[in-house]
């Protein structure tokens, strides 16, 4: 479950906050078709989802075996799918962090002579990174407690914890699943927590540099 959760928070953390860029640099019309779209991995109930996962999934089956290749459920699906719904997380955390930043910054470091992919690192990165942060930790929360979209691409030798728990419903609850719901509660709220104060600190930071202006 730590396994797939960091990977695939790592992973959508990346390709996410690649796409806030590109998304914030489009115009209005175009961002607004993008955006929306980013919307329904949100808006869909996650059982359309994973179902929807599932049989994508059996096609691909389908076709990699009719050509020699072997695929089963299980690691890599689960990785796929938490990927594809963890992204709209950490784009909706960092969007709101590229527009408040001040584009003529940027535009001043490439003006001095820095190399795009150098100012972005030294210029916009740092700015946008509590939005960076949050999305993360938001999208490792998600993947971490995720129940419905991992039962279905879940495999039998590759299963989460949640999935995992589900199973003891039908019988006698051993004690040690106890000691894995706390620790998952626990777990969850701490990560929680931690991402409301990178929140607060970061906004305490915007309101004394408008203070200092």
């Amino acid at each position: 479950t730590l396994i797939v959760a960091l990977v695939s928070s790592i992973i959508a953390t990346v390709i996410g906050t690649i796409a806030a860029v590109g998304i914030n640099s489009m115009k209005n019309w175009k961002r607004s078709i993008i955006m929306n779209i980013t919307y329904l991995p949100i808006v869909n109930p996650e059982i359309v989802i994973g179902v929807s996962f599932m049989l994508l999934f059996v096609m691909a089956q389908g076709l990699l075996r009719n050509v020699g290749m072997d695929f089963e459920f299980g690691y890599m699906t689960l990785i796929l799918a938490h990927v594809t719904f963890n992204l709209p997380y950490v784009i909706l955390n960092v969007m709101p962090k590229l527009r408040q930043m001040d584009k003529y910054v940027y535009e001043a470091a490439l003006d001095l002579g820095c190399p795009p992919v150098k100012a972005f690192f030294k210029v916009v990165l740092p700015e946008i990174m509590p939005g960076i942060l949050s999305g993360f930790l938001m999208a490792f929360t998600y993947s971490l407690d995720d129940f419905v979209i991992s039962y279905f691409v879940s495999g039998l030798d590759f299963v989460t914890l949640p999935v995992e728990i589900y199973s003891y419903t039908k019988k006698p609850l051993h004690p040690k699943i106890y000691a894995l719901f706390t620790l998952l509660f626990l777990l969850i709220l701490v990560l929680m927590v931690t991402m409301n104060l990178i929140q607060l600190r970061g906004d305490r930071k915007r309101a004394a540099a408008h203070s200092g202006t």
